[in-house]
């Protein structure tokens, strides 16, 4: 469940008077999700089609952020849309302003995109992926606006010592290990932009039958974007996307969709010498970042948290892998 603040009918038609998108004609919670409370927002009136529908919107309260961050992510929302990504467009109000309070919580409007999430994605949904994700990386690169990821490198050395109590002996020893040898490498001297840090198979939808997909009709859930290496959202992607079975982490991933992801993003952005160097450790970086998050939020929930933890192991195994499978999955041009 995703819907941790309710807002009844009647409350979500007196927030729509403060803005010129018609009047209330649905609303109905999203279940899908873990970080904020979500509806699926429909209007009506004046300008509707003959469905009665003027427009279908997606309701967002934010549970942890707070109205100082939003407007990062809102205005990287905005610029993306503006150059051609298909990302989620926020609404403004009638004094232009996309943010607002409900119910005690931030709240915003933001447009509802078409098109669906898949579970078991193919080689060419993972090349649309890559696809798309250059081309976001591209987009981004004038965005003035920055924001340090706040679940990078200083986040998980700083978490991971209160998960030492809760963890056997030897899963400690190698998550300590891999903080350590994150720590001895830099990566400086790669590209950096804005970046999704979160692009999994739910944050991403397609339109088309199931045997045609089509290509990327939206990105969305940018709300742990931040500013860092371009080559760790790749990461993040790739150990997502390309598993080469879902159910058993410890299988790694499936060398063609993988291929197939690089070989797109590549396409539209070449990747660099330092990058190819940079590859299998940023491969573990994606692992470990997910993995002291699952830690995390299963061991150390926050008060009145309703929503199910995932299971850390996955991104354990996966870890694992990658530190003995170093070099199989490779950059293009390697």
């Amino acid at each position: 469940m995703a819907v941790f603040t309710t807002v009844t009918p009647d409350q979500a038609a007196a927030w729509l008077a403060r803005y010129s998108l018609g009047s209330l004609a649905a609303l109905e919670g999203i279940e899908s999700g873990i970080e904020n409370t979500n509806y699926f927002l429909t209007t009506g009136g004046i300008g509707s089609d003959a469905d009665g529908v003027r427009g279908r919107y997606v309701l967002t309260l934010f549970e942890k952020l707070t109205a100082a961050e939003l407007p990062f992510y809102l205005g990287l929302m905005a610029h993306l849309a503006d150059r051609g990504v298909p990302t989620p467009r926020p609404m403004p109000d009638v004094d232009g302003r996309w943010l607002g309070e409900l119910n005690g919580k931030p709240a915003a409007i933001v447009a509802r995109l078409s098109g669906r999430s898949v579970a078991a994605p193919s080689a060419l949904q993972c090349g649309a992926v890559g696809r798309m994700l250059a081309k976001m990386h591209g987009a981004g690169l004038d965005y003035p606006v920055a924001m340090p990821n706040p679940r990078g490198p200083r986040w998980w050395t700083a978490t991971a010592p209160k998960l030492a109590g809760f963890m056997p002996p030897g899963e400690w020893q190698s998550l300590e290990a891999e903080i350590a040898f994150q720590a001895s490498h830099r990566f400086d001297r790669l590209p950096r932009g804005p970046i999704h840090a979160d692009l999994f198979r739910d944050n991403v939808l397609f339109e088309g039958d199931p045997g045609d997909p089509g290509e990327v009709s939206g990105i969305i859930d940018f709300y742990f974007a931040c500013n860092d290496v371009l080559l760790f959202d790749v990461a993040v992607a790739v150990n997502d996307w390309c598993r080469a079975d879902p159910a058993d982490p410890s299988a790694g991933l499936e060398p063609h969709r993988a291929a197939a992801l690089l070989d797109a993003y590549a396409g539209v952005r070449p990747f660099g010498e330092a990058e190819r160097l940079a590859w299998p450790v940023m491969l573990r970086a994606g692992a470990l970042r997910f993995w002291v998050s699952r830690l995390f939020d299963f061991h150390l929930p926050r008060p009145g948290e309703l929503v199910r933890a995932h299971d850390p192991s996955h991104f354990r195994d996966l870890l694992a892998w990658h530190v003995a499978s170093a070099g199989r999955i490779a950059l293009p041009g390697a």
